[in-house]
């Protein structure tokens, strides 16, 4: 498929998947993974894909109407295993009054890394395995419940490594007691700060 066409009517076949990779591209061209790389990178540049991170890419198109729900379902296989939390969960569940400003932080196993799309970026922060609970499925997305994104947020903020607006905060959308049993797994200093904001 050499044609302008041609290779634009193979590309709309892309514009069904939520993101694609070169082998994708290369199937859907009847081309070589070799060649697939090269006709990425052209399109990349040509403003058609957005490459996210190695091998992940998106159309642009399709990027620029993704619902939020879309893009934490893209965060979500940015890293895997990996769920939406912090204060991006908070925001999702009006917890807290906090904008997110264009970015979606979620709690990783592996390294912490950032991703960034356009005017978006993808935040990945490390927690221990000990602390990788407390997630479900919710809208075909991996997020944290609203007691476990706040003390997810409250961890990393009570060893200074965080920034939680806690003036922002709406305790009253949280359940205190699961909160509570939550924290139990969590460092002193963590359980000390998450039950003064629950005396608030």
């Amino acid at each position: 498929m050499n044609g302008g066409t041609m290779d634009y009517e193979a590309i709309k076949k892309l514009g069904n998947k939520l993101y694609f990779t070169v082998q994708d591209m290369a199937l859907v061209m009847g081309i070589t993974t070799a060649s697939a790389h090269v006709a990425c990178s052209r399109y990349v540049k040509k403003g058609l894909f957005l490459r996210i991170k190695n091998n992940f890419y998106v159309l642009d198109q399709n990027w620029e109407r993704f619902s939020e729900l879309e893009r934490l379902q893209i965060a979500n296989y940015l890293q895997v295993p990996s769920y939406v939390s912090f204060m991006t969960a908070l925001v999702y569940y009006e917890v807290t009054t906090q904008v997110a400003r264009g970015f979606v932080e979620c709690a990783c196993l592996k390294r912490s890394v950032s991703f960034d799309a356009k005017e978006s970026k993808f935040n990945y922060i490390k927690i221990k395995r000990d602390y990788y609970s407390g997630f479900l499925k919710k809208n075909g997305i991996f997020i944290a419940s609203p007691e476990k994104a706040f003390i997810d947020s409250v961890y990393l903020t009570s060893f200074g490594k965080y920034a939680l607006d806690t003036d922002a905060l709406d305790m009253r959308k949280l359940n205190i007691n699961v909160v509570k049993k939550i924290a139990r797994v969590f460092p002193k200093k963590t359980r000390e700060l998450a039950d003064k904001l629950c005396r608030t």
